[in-house]
């Protein structure tokens, strides 16, 4: 995606992950190999010294590993049991922000995903800078609860399968 986020519609993110959409985080891409977005730092997602939040940026990184493994285990419930990130780079107020997760790792019971967040500028999303890199690990293959069967059907509508 190189355009910040649009308000036109209900949003996909809206659908997928309440807590994503509420800073601003837009999906672009959901299959299971794959899940990429962007967002734009507001002071929704920033600190007091106008940076954006880490414990935004591990929120992230476990909501697109989650969603992808997920996806990959077949629509099966996960749970995430280890993150590490690693913040290489700040990103300012303003900042325009890519997201990637893809699977290092997509195993019957365990999954790890590794996810990256660069800043770029939107026109020209070729030059863009590292900010955080995440390994997320997820227990795989659980059975999904009747009260979460909604955020399957949510990704039904909107994942590449």
């Amino acid at each position: 995606m190189t355009q910040p986020p649009s308000t036109k519609g209900p949003s996909m993110t809206r659908d997928l992950d309440v807590v994503l959409d509420v800073f601003g985080f837009e999906f672009d891409e959901v299959t299971p190999n794959k899940v990429s977005g962007h967002l734009l730092v507001t002071l929704k997602c920033c600190q007091p010294f106008k940076v954006l939040h880490g414990g935004v940026s591990a929120l992230m990184a476990e909501s697109l590993a989650s969603i992808g493994a997920h996806l990959a285990s077949g629509l099966k419930r996960v749970a995430g049991i280890h993150l590490s990130i690693n913040h290489v780079k700040s990103a300012q107020l303003g900042d325009f922000l890519i997201a990637e997760a893809t699977p290092v790792n997509v195993g019957k019971t365990i999954q790890v995903w590794e996810v990256c967040f660069w800043k770029c500028d939107p026109p020209n999303s070729e030059n863009k800078k590292l900010v955080s890199s995440s390994r997320v690990t997820l227990l795989c293959n659980l059975p999904v609860p009747e009260s979460a069967k909604s955020a399957t059907e949510n990704l039904r509508k909107y994942a590449k399968l």
